[in-house]
């Protein structure tokens, strides 16, 4: 059965036909993030168990009040879209077509991208004016310095899906910066691509199950299959092991059309009785559409199961354990973008610790250490690369920031204070809490060694 039957958790556990319904399920990512890598984040997924949250979204952008180019006619305008990589350097991730004679186009063309939220991905957005003798070249093999360029307008792609609307518009300025910038606007609205996220809920139940050990009841098992055309199946999902049970009810299973693809596309049903060899030993199958699960559930009848050949019995035949659909719900399934552009606020809060166990913060072998060069140490980074992602899903952008361990400017060895030196609120701006206020940047804070083995702050 693959996967749907792993060992993780002795196999016990329920696998596949969770509430994300598996499309929208958080998914390793690909597509820049080498490059963004954010390795505070991407530590914190990993030790939580989990996978980057993320989905492909399109781009559709409009302008207004373009720069014209033309003199016996306006501008033929073509946005170009790049990802502005860490070293700084610019990824382009597509092209819009050419529009003919406009200084307000609204460009059908879409640009698909990958949405990483443990990644900052700052977008630069360049309009130029294609030249009419390359109206017939595809936009791809377009060589833009031979275009006019009209403007750019940038911004951080978390800043456009986190608006109630995920449309944000942008003042188009000079790429020097010099000169007028009253370019016109450019606006982006992001969308994921229209899929079906319909799903059904499921809470199953049989009874009279057969009893399979010989010291104690069965422990029983669902897995649900989907029959392919080309033969075989796939199984989608497993339910959760109820041990010593012959009536078990199961936890509800959600089950996307990804999943069943449609109402009346046949699913197997099998019942199976756990056994941490691996080798399970069939209770019973059977093959229902959803549309049937759907008239179970309504009629409160049960479905009888089709026991397996046994012993001397060479055929199977029709068993006395039968499968009820307790509840049936159909649902829609949300993703994580759903949840940002309705006001879905993430916070961040930080505590550090000053005791004397991070060593002399005037050597560099301590993780207070304040490198000359710029460096970061252990702190600031994890601080920067958590903070800089985080600041653009919190609207006042301000986090609570302490210190423990320390003793402060008032001379008295504190376990928790502002490390703002405010003490009526703990919050720092999203600017702040990157260097200065934390780690001497200032100069307003420095550290000594006292002889209660703590830092001496002030």
């Amino acid at each position: 059965m693959g996967n749907c039957a792993s060992d993780v958790k002795g196999g016990k556990q329920a696998v596949g036909g969770g509430g994300d319904g598996g499309h929208h399920r958080a998914q390793a990512l690909g597509g820049g993030g080498g490059e963004g890598k954010n390795d505070a984040v991407d530590f914190f997924f990993r030790t939580k168990g989990m996978r980057p949250l993320g989905c492909q979204i399109e781009l559709s952008l409009s302008a207004s009040n373009l720069l014209d180019r033309d003199i016996m006619s306006k501008s033929d305008p073509m946005a170009v879209v790049y990802l502005k990589k860490r070293d700084g350097t610019l990824l382009e991730v597509g092209r819009t077509e050419v529009i003919m004679n406009s200084l307000n186009p609204a460009w059908i063309q879409k640009i698909n991208m990958m949405y990483q939220f443990e990644i900052v991905q700052p977008l630069i957005f360049h309009i130029y004016d294609v030249d009419s003798k390359y109206h017939n070249l595809p936009v791809k093999t377009l060589k833009l310095k031979d275009q006019d360029f009209l403007g750019e307008a940038n911004c951080v792609l978390s800043e456009i899906v986190t608006k109630p609307s995920q449309r944000l518009t942008l003042n188009i300025h000079h790429r020097d910066g010099r000169g007028s910038n009253n370019l016109g606007t450019l606006t982006i609205l992001a969308e994921e691509p229209v899929i079906s996220r319909s799903a059904v809920e499921l809470t199953l139940k049989c009874t009279n199950l057969d009893k399979k050990d010989l010291f104690s009841k069965s422990d029983p098992f669902l897995i649900i299959s989907r029959i392919v055309e080309a033969g075989g199946s796939i199984p989608i999902c497993k339910t959760e092991v109820l041990n010593n049970n012959l009536n078990p009810i199961w936890k509800p299973v959600c089950l996307s059309v990804q999943h069943y693809v449609n109402k009346d596309n046949p699913l197997i049903i099998e019942c199976f009785d756990f056994n941490s060899s691996g080798k399970h030993a069939l209770i019973g199958k059977m093959y229902k559409t959803v549309a049937e699960l759907q008239s179970l559930h309504g009629s409160k009848a049960g479905a009888n199961f089709i026991s397996p050949p046994s012993g001397l019995r060479k055929q199977e035949k029709l068993s006395k354990v039968e499968l009820f659909v307790e509840n049936f719900i159909e649902k829609q399934l949300y993703s994580f973008l759903d949840y940002v552009s309705s006001g879905f606020e993430l916070n961040f809060m930080v505590a550090i610790d000053f005791t004397a166990s991070n060593g002399n913060p005037q050597t560099p072998s301590s993780l207070h250490y304040i490198d000359p060069s710029g460096n970061l140490n252990a702190y600031q980074r994890a601080i920067t690369e958590v903070g800089e992602v985080i600041q653009f899903y919190d609207s006042d952008r301000c986090f609570p920031a302490w210190g423990f361990g320390g003793m402060t400017y008032t001379g008295s060895v504190s376990h928790c204070f502002n490390l703002n030196g405010n003490p009526s609120t703990s919050e720092v701006d999203a600017y702040s809490i990157k260097l200065e206020i934390f780690f001497l940047g200032s100069g307003s804070w420095w550290f000594n060694l006292s002889k209660s083995g703590t830092w001496i702050s002030g």
